[in-house]
């Protein structure tokens, strides 16, 4: 009898596309979505925050009481964390994300062992099915050429480098084939694809777009300068997703200095005009409490921020990572301070997206993720708002159209 491997993955997309790419490559195993039925525990985590590396200790001290499961680590907190668990046997093995093919071996492995692997490697991995998903996410780069003052990620993923297009493309096709028609496409720094190469991301999408079977293409996250003139080239075409993700991290011209960012806030509010002219709903990333967020630059920042039209925010409180120029930086901000200044941004940005909702109201193209423990279905429409739809039918992997639905307050009902 085979044993059983449950992964558990933590923080980005780029996350689930190693978790589905260790899948892949396991033969010797059963692959499981119950933990608690698991002889190996495969951990997949993040580090980008303190809070990531904690919930990631408290899961493998939780697997090592309840479950007793053999558990390896892997992904980001690899590099940080990774030494320390293992030393101190709260781990059976650790290994870098160049390693992930490998997992079969790996995981058979009866000596402990601390593999980090190369942390510039390209990825060649092709991903023909997710297990348990009913969106594709697509790999397209690794790792990031920018430092900003408070980011770890540089440190833990290398410098930016693009997968190579032919096994993009051949990826997307595998799975349109087997009926996959949202895509999304996932990296360190997904913008500079292709950087030095004499291509981009605007060219990738436009040949993703004309394989039979792609319906939708959503960017995981773009930084302002990426959003050029070809990448503004596609912005009608109707298999674009409307919305698009890109990340300012603050508002404040002064802190955007300190934070060591390349977008300038007079700059971004053109830009996020010119897209919310266009009908697309708009995300950012925000952090709140970086060392010398005064009370005066934050209400600077809450301001800007009322002035810019945002529909969804990836917002977190600043989280010191040892190594990064921010760690050092004095005028540190209280914690409860800082816990209520991202309240106070998550609210404005709560009802920005209610506004969006009631003023674009038009008919929904719906792709439904999963049912809910109360029997109602959930997915996101094309402004990657969500959906909550009561149905008879078992809706699960469907695309539906929502003519008539109610808004409540953090999403959308329909019945069908």
């Amino acid at each position: 009898m085979k044993k059983k491997v449950y992964f558990k993955t933590f923080g980005c997309r780029t996350n689930l596309f190693d978790s589905q790419v260790m899948m892949q490559n396991l033969e010797d195993f059963e692959i499981t979505e119950n933990e608690n039925e698991a002889d190996v525990v495969v951990v997949n985590s993040c580090t980008v925050t303190n809070g990531a590396d904690t919930t990631v200790r408290s899961y493998v001290n939780h697997i090592e009481k309840a479950v007793g499961a053999k558990v390896f680590l892997t992904g980001c907190g690899a590099h940080t964390k990774g030494e320390n668990l293992f030393e101190n046997k709260k781990v059976f093995g650790v290994f870098g994300q160049s390693e992930k093919k490998k997992i079969n071996t790996l995981l058979k492995e009866n000596t402990p062992f601390y593999e980090l692997g190369d942390l510039n490697f390209v990825d060649d991995a092709v991903v023909g099915e997710f297990i348990g998903k009913s969106r594709a996410f697509i790999k397209i780069q690794e790792g990031c050429n920018f430092r900003c003052n408070y980011c770890i990620i540089p440190y833990v993923r290398g410098d930016a480098r693009s997968l190579d297009e032919k096994r993009i493309l051949e990826q997307v096709y595998r799975l349109a084939t087997n009926g996959f028609g949202e895509f999304i496409l996932t990296g360190t720094n997904v913008g500079s694809y292709g950087t030095g190469e004499g291509t981009n991301i605007a060219q990738l999408m436009k040949k993703m777009s004309q394989i039979r079977g792609v319906r939708r293409i959503r960017v995981g996250s773009l930084e302002p300068i990426q959003v050029n003139d070809e990448f503004k080239e596609i912005l009608d075409e109707p298999w674009l997703e409307r919305h698009l993700h890109i990340a300012l991290q603050h508002t404040s011209p002064q802190m955007l200095k300190l934070m060591n960012r390349r977008n300038r806030y007079e700059n971004d509010v053109k830009l996020f005009d010119m897209l919310a002219q266009k009908g697309f709903a708009l995300g950012t990333d925000y952090i709140v409490g970086h060392p010398g967020e005064s009370e005066e630059l934050w209400k600077e920042g809450i301001e800007n921020v009322k002035r810019l039209p945002l529909t969804h925010v990836h917002a977190f409180t600043y989280s010191k990572r040892d190594g990064t120029p921010s760690a050092t930086m004095k005028d540190e901000v209280n914690g409860q301070i800082a816990k209520e200044r991202l309240h106070e941004l998550t609210s404005v940005i709560d009802a920005k997206n209610l506004e969006f909702r009631k003023t674009h109201k038009v008919e929904l193209d719906v792709l439904i993720e999963s049912q809910r423990d109360d029997g109602l279905y959930q997915g996101f429409d094309q402004y990657f708002n969500k959906v909550v739809v009561k149905s008879d039918e078992d809706l699960s992997g469907n695309w539906i159209t929502c003519k008539d639905y109610t808004l409540k307050d953090e999403y959308n009902y329909a019945e069908i």
